[in-house]
């Protein structure tokens, strides 16, 4: 999978999606394959900088559609990028990632690892010649092709003003639909995905959103939202039994999200004592049921 190829957009093997979009670029490096044309497309993009709630949102989504046959496109960028590439890969799909570099340089070196395994699985791709360095300008040209391969651009996770807001502008002035995962109102990292909502852009709550938009049947619905529950109902995921928990740690436990909790909201949620809660928050996080994501404030984790 060593072979780089180019692709003038003159030549057949051209994807037809890119060929139309403004600035259509003059031709690409490919390693590996390009998009099946005749398979459905999602963008998955976000924050670099995300949250476990960004992350858990980005596996979920990727992996869902991956599995439903739906090819994911991204920029291999840390964060929500290259989180749901590789969620679809490990789901055993496909993913193909566009660089603002040139295909035979990996960047970010922590995403080496998704750089080999997309080649085998999808393929990487640039409109800048081998050898060519991770420049900031070329990261923002690169967005008109992620947004220009896909049939739908998913945002998860992104502030008000972001990289991000490129690529859903370039998705925009391309005619594609938008989709984004809407977080809490006062998260800074949801602000970006709240107002596309409010402007319009379609709801994510479940990937069976996004299938019913791309006009793909589910023989069956999806599974749940990761760790879902009804409110006020017993939790009987898988976390609880590979923690072994304890009656008071598992009432700690269901009192924590993906959004961190401060030590002062778990003790009038569980209504345990600060020494109780103290002790078996420290007793979730060395059991790794727990993580302490800011001083003072924790998440849940599995």
């Amino acid at each position: 999978m060593d072979e780089v190829r180019y692709i003038t957009r003159f030549e057949d093997d051209f994807p037809d999606k890119l060929r139309f979009i403004p600035g259509c670029p003059s031709g690409i490096y490919v390693k590996g394959e390009l998009p099946d044309p005749d398979k459905k497309t999602v963008a998955i993009v976000g924050a670099r900088a995300c949250s476990e709630y960004g992350r858990k949102m980005a596996e979920y989504f990727a992996s869902h559609l991956a599995a439903a046959g739906v090819q994911i496109v991204s920029g291999l960028a840390r964060g929500i990028d290259g989180i749901a590439q590789r969620a679809a890969l490990e789901a055993g799909g496909t993913s193909f990632g566009v660089l603002g570099c040139g295909v035979d340089v990996v960047y970010p070196k922590e995403n080496e690892e998704i750089y080999k395994m997309i080649q085998g699985h999808g393929g990487l791709i640039s409109e800048h010649p081998l050898g060519t360095a991770p420049l900031g300008k070329n990261f923002a040209s690169r967005n008109r092709i992620i947004s220009g391969l896909c049939d739908i651009l998913l945002v998860i996770e992104a502030r008000l003003k972001s990289g991000t807001s490129i690529t859903v502008n370039d998705a925009l002035e391309q005619g594609r639909d938008i989709f984004a995962v809407p977080g809490r109102l006062t998260d800074g990292l949801s602000a970006g995905c709240n107002k596309m909502i409010s402007e319009g852009a379609g709801v994510a709550l479940r990937p069976d959103d996004i299938l019913k938009a791309l006009g793909l049947l589910c023989e069956e619905p999806v599974s749940a939202m990761p760790e879902g529950r009804k409110p006020g109902s017993e939790y009987k995921g898988i976390s609880l039994k590979r923690f072994s928990l304890s009656s008071k740690e598992k009432l700690v436990y269901d009192c924590l999200d993906l959004y961190p909790k401060s030590v002062d909201e778990l003790i009038r949620t569980s209504r345990l004592s600060v020494s109780e809660v103290v002790r078996h928050l420290t007793s979730l996080c060395i059991k790794g049921a727990a993580k302490e994501c800011a001083r003072s404030n924790y998440i849940r984790v599995g």
